[in-house]
């Protein structure tokens, strides 16, 4: 296994569907700050401010942007984090999935909602994982995961974080979006350092506090899939919705829009 990895990390994030991983990106930390400027000087087409009116701070969001900004590439590439991706999900090969940055600006009290993401994707299978990692030291604006919640019978309701409403018109097929906090359930929570990674699954709901600090939270995320990753229909457009991508149910993820990173 690789050498940022134990046993016990391992057993951990097949159990718990969430485990923290020291240093992932530290090598890094400089290629990621200055994607995420260039990110947020140059957004994307589905780049978001998740703010509504009146409410304080600033939190952007972006993703899909790794084909196009030079040092998110470099990172995709050549950071661990594929390697040990393979490791976590027990997979012999890593396709990329998608980028993700977010970033909460200081005083911006708004907390991410709960969520699942495997719901808002295009995407079946267990062995997947997403790494957030902070480019900020973290105390107070972290990200919360409930250990545990990848493994529940029901998916949890996608919703639109501005509008609070359903993200697809099957409401039925989904479990309502619980409160951690009030129903007492096990989530798992970081002080982390630039550079350190969380690690879930997709189906591990998860959240983050506000950012109530003094300084910038600049968070970065890498979605990754493993061996039986397939293409699946949703009841509407995904998010990320990747248009034109011509795949068919049951189908592995093309090879030209998500390419291998690891193979053993």
């Amino acid at each position: 296994m690789h050498p940022l990895l134990t046993q016990d990390d391992i057993d951990t994030f097949q159990r718990d569907g969430v485990v923290l991983i020291k240093g992932l990106f530290k090598d890094h930390i400089d290629a990621i700050s200055a994607g995420i400027e260039r990110n947020m000087a140059e957004p994307g087409p589905y780049a978001a401010e998740n703010l509504k009116e009146g409410e304080g701070g600033r939190f952007f969001d972006d993703y899909c942007n790794w084909t196009r900004i030079p040092e998110f590439e470099q990172v995709v590439r050549d950071s661990p984090a594929a390697e040990v991706a393979a490791d976590l999900m027990g997979s012999k090969r890593v396709q990329m999935f998608h980028d993700h940055v977010l970033v909460k600006e200081p005083g911006t009290s708004k907390a991410t909602p709960w969520h699942q993401d495997g719901p808002y994707y295009f995407v079946d299978g267990i062995q997947n994982v997403s790494f957030w990692s902070p480019m900020d030291a973290v105390k107070d604006a972290g990200l919360r995961c409930v250990a545990g919640s990848h493994a529940w019978d029901k998916p949890v309701l996608p919703t639109r974080w501005l509008a609070e409403s359903s993200f697809y018109p099957n409401e039925d097929d989904y479990m309502p979006v619980p409160d951690p906090d009030a129903e007492g359930m096990d989530i798992r929570e970081w002080a982390m350092e630039p550079g350190d990674a969380v690690a879930f699954n997709y189906g591990t709901l998860h959240g983050a506090r506000g950012n109530t600090t003094q300084s910038r939270r600049r968070a970065f995320s890498l979605r990754l899939v493993g061996d039986d990753a397939r293409y699946v229909e949703r009841p509407g457009p995904t998010s990320p919705p990747f248009p034109g991508h011509d795949m068919k149910p049951g189908e592995t993820l093309r090879e030209d829009w998500f390419p291998t990173l690891f193979q053993r």
